[in-house]
């Protein structure tokens, strides 16, 4: 039962630390880096279109 469980929990503190760094880099992004850090974000979390319109990636 808790193998699951901690499984989760290491995906989710892995995600949360990609999307640190790439909202560190999406503020100093040109135009085409933005573009390419949303496709990244989109693919990385299951809430990605709210971080996306937060960022302001797009």
């Amino acid at each position: 039962m808790g193998i699951e469980r901690t499984k989760e929990l290491r995906r989710r503190r892995n995600r949360k630390v990609k999307l640190t760094k790439l909202q560190k880099r999406a503020e100093k992004a040109s135009k085409s880096e933005k573009a390419i850090i949303a496709h990244k974000v989109r693919r990385l979390s299951p809430g990605a279109e709210q971080l996306v319109a937060a960022w302001k990636l797009v």
